[in-house]
């Protein structure tokens, strides 16, 4: 089982976000770095296609764009299925901005006035909660108020799709994995077209953005994965000629599946 800790950093001051890659090189069994960034808008998409376990967060970007609080807004807003852990860390000594943090989202809150702060600190703060931070779970994708009820079946249904997914290595922890278990349930159920369509409207999201998170998702387990588990558990042919199954096709094949086997429940 993989336990290292998948980190985002946003932190507009070049000398202590070297600081922080450094010392996440320096902990490479524990840490994988995702992005460092400047920018609240780059991390924001960072997180919406890799879904990190953990970022660490500088409210103040007077180097880069946006701000901290622009990232937890935008975060919020999002309602994804997995959110990652945030540890601000801030030369701010306000109880009033600590606050604002906070109830944005903020998980806790790390001030760099505080003796001995050193970017070694915010590692390890994070590896001492390491269990806290990998427990949490991806929301049940079909927990929003929907068009059908949820019931048994339609959970066995979700069951039976994660399954699949787990096998060829897509990770659970993305937001394309809600994404795809939801395209291809409503496949399997409703037999329609514009799956894309679909899946934007229940998570109010835009078309665009849920196609890029699933085609990301899909593109990582081919890219990760064994080539073993690929070809044993993914036998239709790749039209693509980067090798990779598109949207479509790794929807549907996974609807041809699954579905006869929940025809007569349906």
């Amino acid at each position: 089982m993989n336990t290292r800790i998948e980190l985002l950093i946003l932190e507009d001051e070049p000398d202590e976000r070297d600081a922080l890659i450094k010392q996440v090189d320096a902990r490479g069994d524990d840490f994988h770095l995702i992005a460092a960034t400047a920018s609240s808008a780059e991390a924001f998409n960072k997180v919406m296609d890799y879904s990190p376990d953990a970022v660490i967060l500088d409210l103040e970007l007077h180097k880069g764009d946006g701000d901290g609080f622009d990232f937890l807004t935008r975060l919020r807003s999002a309602n994804i299925p997995r959110p990652p852990y945030i540890l601000v860390t801030t030369w701010n000594i306000s109880p009033a901005t600590y606050a604002a943090a906070r109830e944005l989202g903020a998980d806790y809150i790390m001030s760099k006035v505080r003796r001995g702060y050193s970017a070694e600190e915010p590692l390890k703060f994070l590896l001492s909660i390491r269990s806290t931070i990998m427990s949490r779970t991806v929301k049940d994708t079909f927990a929003r108020t929907d068009a059908y009820e949820v019931d048994q079946t339609e959970k066995r249904l979700k069951r039976r799709i994660q399954k699949e997914l787990n096998q060829i290595g897509v990770n659970p922890k993305s937001v394309g994995y809600a994404y795809l278990t939801d395209a291809i349930a409503y496949v399997v159920m409703e037999n329609k077209h514009k799956v894309c369509n679909f899946v934007a409207r229940k998570w109010n999201k835009a078309e665009c953005s849920v196609e890029r998170a699933m085609q990301n998702a899909i593109n990582r387990a081919w890219n990760t994965a064994d080539t073993a588990d690929l070809l044993k558990y993914y036998t239709a042919v790749i039209k693509s000629d980067r090798g990779v199954p598109t949207i479509t096709e790794f929807i549907y094949y996974y609807a041809q599946q699954i579905r006869p086997d929940f025809e007569n429940l349906l």
